[in-house]
């Protein structure tokens, strides 16, 4: 199936690593051109240059997306560069787990200013751009924490948040050709899942959960990202795709 996105550009935050790379990765295989953008310098040209190694267009744009100038740096630097661009991918993300009555206000600050705040600012450098072409993609990556999740009132709340915000940026801004969609992953296999102490324990957990009895990968969302990129989802707006294993609660 071709999805259409041959030429497209697109930005994907906290693409150095995990589900961002991947999800990089495959728009690149679509067609794509993509930028790699991410607070690891070092991670994030890395990456780039392995999709550049495999033929595939790539550029990396190192930035704190909790800060404005940054964002819009980033932004900027994308049209220069590529021409254009179509697609935002809001994947940044990072949690500060702990029950409420240890959660301070900096890990309260610190996972909304990565998640709310950086989705919020690089939706509004690139929708000037989308406007005027008349044709624009974001997708946000919320979580099935958004759901509620013991000692993640922080990183739920935040997860939350990124789909009332596609919610209303689909009623605002579909008039222009824009549409705006969430992504909510359940239990992936990244990197930095993989290192936790008690990984076998939280993944033997949440397949006991699921009714797909397996782990779920990157390439998973990779997928439905691009999906929600294409022009097959062209009257896709203001939904969530649970990517989920069918498991919700």
């Amino acid at each position: 199936m071709d999805l259409g996105l041959t030429g497209k550009v697109a930005i994907v935050t906290g693409s150095a690593r995990g589900l961002g790379a991947a999800t990089a990765r495959r728009l690149a295989q679509e067609g794509a051109k993509v930028v790699i953008t991410d607070i690891n310098g070092e991670l994030a040209q890395a990456t780039a240059k392995a999709l550049q190694d495999e033929g595939l267009a790539a550029h990396c744009i190192v930035g704190d997306i909790t800060k404005g100038a940054d964002v819009q740096r980033l932004v900027d630097e994308t049209v220069a560069h590529f021409g254009g661009v179509h697609i935002l991918v809001n994947n940044a993300g990072a949690p500060r787990d702990k029950y409420l009555v240890k959660m301070s206000e900096d890990d309260w600050d610190f996972v909304m200013a990565v998640m709310l705040k950086g989705a919020f600012l690089a939706a509004k450098a690139v929708m000037p751009h989308f406007i005027d072409q008349g044709w624009g993609r974001i997708i946000n990556i919320s979580s099935r924490a958004h759901l509620g999740n013991p000692t993640q009132a922080n990183y739920s709340a935040a997860k939350a948040g990124l789909i009332g915000m596609a919610k209303a940026l689909s009623k605002e801004e579909g008039r222009y050709g824009v549409t705006c969609n969430c992504v909510a992953p359940g239990f992936m296999e990244t990197e930095m899942v993989k290192a936790l102490p008690t990984y076998e324990t939280i993944k033997d957990n949440a397949i006991a959960a699921q009714p797909v009895k397996r782990v779920g990968q990157p390439d998973d969302i990779a997928d439905a990202v691009a999906f929600l990129a294409s022009e097959r989802a062209g009257f896709i707006s203001g939904e969530v795709l649970h990517v989920t294993g069918g498991r919700y609660g």
